[in-house]
């Protein structure tokens, strides 16, 4: 696939390269969750200068060490002595630096974490050292958000307030995902469009893997993730538990209900048979940025009217139907695995429908506050509206009842509904009512 996007990010590094070049050293710290294009990113926003590459491996400091000096020698055309422990191998990266202009590359910078914890430490005191007399931009790259809040933004660790810039890589863009689609399959469906989403979220290397697969229509999508081999089954698993380690059972069921549409923390306490889960639900939000609350537009931050949802969408889609039905999986059932995602496919994709035009709406730009509404009474949610943004001008925002098809969309009963929100929380505004359907995408 071909690198799409990411202009914005390119001219920020190319931005920090020159002035690592024409002034003194700089630090920048790439994030974003594995799959997102980091590497892709930094290599393309450095490909026409000289950079040294290292990437963190699960193997001893000195093996690493002994690859990197390798790999400093072949790029920098330099004699480098073998080097055993990575502050050697820093000390003479920012050495050079005094004397030329290069660029540092360390990708999976948080693995460290794992090999010596104490490398952070002697980073920080060399970058400190050298940094105002070297033209040395470094460029680092951390997947698991946990450790990476953990190393650069813990007041209490080496290496908080070093970084310069942090860039935190996004999915794709809807335009840039219907770019995919025209490029690669030029009589798409609106349908198809949503199921590529439902399924990536827009993560590139997930969107990558279904164009070299040739697998962009709903049905070759779903028949593509289902295979026996198929990467996406384990993908799941294979991230959160770098998130996570050996003690992801809670974690899992957690996951697993609010995907399965228990989203409050009492019915996900219920669920997994009423155990205190307050603590569990606090670092998946705080600490792994893997859930985020939902409050009913413009209610107050304490309220307790409070739904949970997975930010992610392919792992919503993950816990619905690889870890949910992780017995099929074992006895190598996936044929009915796969029957069974496409007989669920227009009600999953019909409430993903929804999180797309939210997105769609955000990406206008025309909205200072996008969210949705429900009232809670006697454990009843009545009046939902899927969505409610404000617009720019003064006392005007939209409802929208989103359905896949506008046949379903009942105009009399989302009137009454929006009646109620401008009595709530909206008096005074000008409401305009929208149903947004598949037709809309």
């Amino acid at each position: 696939m071909k690198f799409y996007n990411r202009e914005t990010e390119i001219a920020k590094l190319t931005e920090i390269r020159n002035l690592s070049y024409s002034g003194h050293s700089r630090f920048t710290v790439v994030t974003g969750r594995r799959r997102i294009g980091k590497t892709s990113l930094i290599c393309r926003a450095m490909e026409d200068e000289p950079f040294v590459y290292l990437f963190v491996g699960r193997k001893n400091e000195a093996s690493l060490c002994a690859g990197y000096c390798k790999e400093i020698s072949e790029k920098l055309g330099i004699f480098v002595p073998l080097m055993t422990t990575f502050p050697d191998v820093f000390a003479f990266m920012m050495q050079q630096g005094e004397t030329r202009h290069f660029t540092l590359i360390i990708d999976e910078f948080q693995e460290f974490f794992n090999i010596n914890q104490s490398i952070y430490s002697d980073i920080q005191n060399l970058w400190d050292q050298f940094r105002l007399k070297t033209h040395v931009n470094f460029i680092v790259s951390c997947s698991v958000y946990s450790l990476m809040i953990k190393i650069f933004q813990d007041y209490h660790e080496p290496l908080f307030g070093r970084a310069d810039a942090m860039i935190k890589l996004a999915p794709f863009s809807l335009p840039v995902l219907k770019q995919i689609l025209k490029e690669h399959a030029q009589n798409y469906t609106n349908d198809d469009l949503l199921a590529l989403y439902t399924v990536t979220g827009g993560i590139p290397k997930y969107v990558e893997m279904l164009i070299d697969a040739k697998a962009l229509s709903v049905k070759k999508i779903i028949h593509k993730v289902c295979e026996q081999d198929s990467p996406f089954v384990e993908e799941g698993r294979n991230l959160l538990i770098d998130e996570f380690g050996k003690q992801y059972g809670t974690y899992f069921s957690i996951l697993d209900a609010i995907s399965n549409g228990t989203n409050t923390q009492g019915g996900i306490a219920a669920v997994l048979g009423e155990k205190s889960i307050g603590g569990q639900l606090k670092k998946l939000e705080e600490t792994y940025s893997i859930i985020r609350k939902k409050r009913p537009i413009l209610s107050k931050k304490g309220t307790q009217n409070v739904r949970y949802e997975i930010s992610d969408l392919f792992l919503r889609f993950w816990f619905r139907y690889f870890e949910r039905n992780r017995n099929l999986i074992e006895i190598n059932q996936f044929d009915l695995l796969e029957k069974l995602i496409c007989n669920d496919y227009t009600t999953w994709s019909g409430k993903v429908l929804e999180e797309y035009f939210k997105q769609q709406l955000i990406e206008s730009h025309k909205y200072i506050d996008i969210g949705s509404y429900w009232e809670a009474k006697k454990g009843k949610e009545q009046n939902e509206i899927d969505i409610v943004a404000l617009k720019t001008e003064k006392d005007k925002a939209v409802a929208v009842e989103v359905k896949r098809q506008r046949k379903e969309f009942k105009p009399e009963i989302f009137a009454e509904k929006v009646r109620h929100l401008k009595e709530k929380v909206l008096p005074g505004y000008e409401i305009e009512e929208i149903c947004l359907t598949l037709e809309d995408m």
